[in-house]
């Protein structure tokens, strides 16, 4: 097994040490696990692409890894009373359309790369949980607002992001 396949397997057994210290309310310490779980998402892209180590396993495991991370992080502030469900809700809902949307695409040969909506999706997603999970630090010194600034923009992008897709694989509905 090559390394950025390694990362992409230590973010998803990172998941569930992450999920108990929020549900236990290790805020600052579940934000640090969630931190250097983000960083293998970049990591091991980075090295599968500069070093030509793209495999089935990690076009496959890479983004389940990274649906599975934000989506415990989202559930786990909607117990914790940090997000409104609604928001999650249009999330997770995204994630299911794009990735049955790639699915269909695949069984027909068709590979539907990330666009740049999918990325600014997911470095916001990964923002605003980030900032909620610090408690909106240093934000909250001066009554800024920027966790919940930050989920919105989230919320926003994921749309924005879902409906660029559909639109671009429009003809995967003409079927």
């Amino acid at each position: 097994m090559n390394l950025p396949n390694k990362l992409t397997l230590l973010r998803m057994v990172m998941i569930p040490f992450f999920v108990v210290l929020l549900l236990m309310e290790h805020y600052h310490s579940a934000a640090v696990i969630f931190i250097v779980a983000s960083l293998t998402d970049f990591l091991d892209g980075y090295i599968a692409r500069k070093h030509n180590l793209i495999t089935n396993f990690g076009k496959l495991m890479d983004p389940l890894a990274d649906k599975l991370l934000v989506i415990s992080a989202l559930v786990c502030l909607v117990e914790l009373g940090d997000i409104s469900s609604w928001m999650v809700v249009l999330i997770i809902a995204r994630e299911i359309i794009i990735s049955t949307l790639r699915a269909v695409a695949a069984s027909d040969g068709i590979v539907i790369a990330a666009s740049k909506w999918g990325k600014y999706k997911t470095i916001s997603q990964m923002v605003a949980i980030i900032s909620i999970l610090f408690r909106n630090y240093p934000f909250e010194l001066w009554g800024f607002p920027f966790s919940s600034i930050a989920i919105w923009v989230a919320v926003i992008l994921t749309m924005i992001s879902g409906a660029d897709y559909i639109i671009k694989n429009k003809q995967l509905f003409a079927e």
